[in-house]
């Protein structure tokens, strides 16, 4: 299944069409370079950010190493100042621990927000002038 099942394109959190997050690294559920997702995407991969070294660090200790390169898996592994789409839940994590990344809006998918609040996304926003 392709994302969103309407054929229609998808929206970000404030109401826009759904904005590329990164295609270096290339990231997204579908590896399409954006936040995309779909019925399969069982983890949200919604929220695009700015990854920092902190962050980068607390998910490695919750057992997710975003960090280390994995070859196999044609995962070049990610450093601070990448953008990412990140999992909505471990989003969340992060920000309940005082470790959330800063967040681009324009990017990170409304679906998103079954699991975090436009609020706490908007504290943590990059592009909210």
């Amino acid at each position: 299944m392709k994302p969103d099942d309407s054929g229609g394109s998808q929206r970000n959190v404030l109401g826009g069409l759904l904005g590329s997050c990164s295609e270096k690294p290339m990231t997204g559920f579908f590896r399409d370079g954006c936040c995309n997702t779909g019925s399969e995407d069982f983890g949200s991969h919604t929220v695009c950010v700015l990854l920092t070294d902190d962050f980068l660090e607390f998910s490695k200790a919750r057992g997710n190493d975003l960090s280390t390169p994995r070859p196999e898996f044609g995962f070049p592994g990610l450093n601070a100042g990448d953008r990412w789409c990140l999992c909505a839940a471990r989003w969340r994590e992060a920000f309940q621990a005082g470790k959330a990344p800063r967040v681009v809006l324009n990017s990170t998918n409304e679906a998103c927000l079954l699991i975090v609040s436009l609020d706490d996304l908007k504290r943590h926003a990059i592009d909210l002038n």
